[in-house]
């Protein structure tokens, strides 16, 4: 089996993976103690601050608890028009609320509008309990999700991120950043996160979103704020132009304008430094021939993402190459290994991407392989 490396062309823009360095803070600067600037797409850091620190997320919890309601929609165990029984302990709730009443009933779809735009704590907890039967056996899944998703530092107490006497949930501003690009990757959810003013029952109770940016920040399309004394002003801010979503994580800011203008600042610098670029390298990722197949050919795919973030001002001399197998032998399982795609600047590798086999391809029995050979004589193919 021999490698072919074809020169795939020129790229235009420096990109940066999602494991690259993040920039070096004096590029930009954010007046909050903890912070994070990522792309959802693929997960590139573009900026980070004190970025592994475990803090308390107040109502930024909620993103999980979205998340979780959200993943039970799209499995089919709950619909928007369910009815939701609110429970004593759910009318108990304190802080932001919509001030359910025990035994009230609202729809699922009136629940989770509630939660992300004003942040109620009532509808959290009763939602909670529908979901799990208590808010503790939510609170595990919300942790065990956590694990799922990479979460490393952080730990869920319950879903509405209010103080457990003197406890609190614990995160980080890595650990959000996971969680609301799991939640922006769901479109549902952008059917609440990015109302401004709305209400429920029947228009009796209006609602606002506690997320300024919504109202003023062009692009925006979530997520979610933040507040008690002792995790201050947190906000998650999500937005999207010209098909690249960032997200921006400040936490533990001193005033609520202070959340709003570092988010602001670091989606401002995202969107003015940096893109997605789509390095698929259609015209050499060509069928490959199989040998002694059930098929002739297998299609490699790229394993990782054809789109990748890159900085708009960079050299325009970056180059990619590929080397792929010319053949390959059955049996062919779906992932298999055939090649790799190298883009470079200069001499330096910025990324590596493994091409791997689209499908399974079966190996030939003896029957088969003399059948062909039968074939390939009388055709004249031979």
């Amino acid at each position: 089996m021999k490698l072919k490396r074809i020169l795939a062309g020129l790229l235009l823009v420096v990109l940066l993976t999602s494991t690259a360095t993040a920039v070096p803070s004096e590029r930009v600067a954010v007046d909050v103690p903890f912070a994070i600037l990522m792309e959802k797409e693929t997960g590139a850091i573009i900026f980070e601050k004190e970025a592994d620190t475990q803090v308390a997320p107040a109502s930024i919890t909620k993103i999980m608890t979205a998340l979780l309601i959200i993943e039970e929609l799209e499995a089919g165990r709950l619909t928007l028009d369910d009815m939701i029984t609110t429970s004593a302990r759910a009318a108990s709730m304190g802080g932001s609320q919509i001030y359910l009443e025990e035994g009230e009933q609202m729809t699922v779809r009136d629940m989770l509008k509630a939660i992300m735009v004003s942040s109620a704590n009532d509808a959290s907890v009763a939602m909670a309990e529908h979901i799990s039967g208590t808010e503790d056996a939510f609170a595990a899944r919300m942790n065990e999700r956590a694990t799922e998703l990479g979460m490393t530092h952080t730990i869920f107490l319950n879903s509405t991120g209010l103080p457990i006497g003197t406890q609190e949930n614990q995160v980080t501003a890595r650990d959000v950043a996971i969680m609301s690009r799991a939640l922006i990757s769901h479109d549902l959810i952008k059917e609440f996160s990015t109302i401004w003013m709305d209400s429920v029952r029947g228009g009796e109770f209006g609602l606002s979103n506690t997320n300024r940016l919504i109202h003023s920040y062009a692009g925006a399309t979530g997520l979610k704020t933040g507040f008690t004394q002792t995790a201050m002003y947190c906000l998650a801010a999500t937005a999207e132009r010209d098909g690249v979503e960032f997200i921006a994580v400040v936490l533990h800011g001193e005033t609520s304008d202070q959340r709003f203008t570092a988010a602001q600042d670091l989606l401002n610098y995202a969107f003015a430094n940096y893109t997605l670029v789509n390095v698929q390298p259609e015209d050499v990722l060509r069928p490959l021939p199989v040998e002694l197949g059930t098929a002739d050919t297998v299609q490699p795919v790229l394993a990782g993402h054809p789109r990748l973030l890159m900085d708009k001002t960079a050299a325009p001399h970056v180059t990619q190459t590929v080397e792929i197998l010319e053949s390959v032998p059955a049996p062919v399982t779906a992932g298999q290994h055939l090649g790799t795609l190298t883009v470079y600047e200069g001499d330096t590798v910025i990324a590596t991407i493994p091409i791997v086999a689209g499908d399974d391809v079966g190996k030939l029995n003896t029957v088969q392989v003399f059948g062909k050979f039968l074939r390939l004589l009388f055709t004249g193919a031979l």
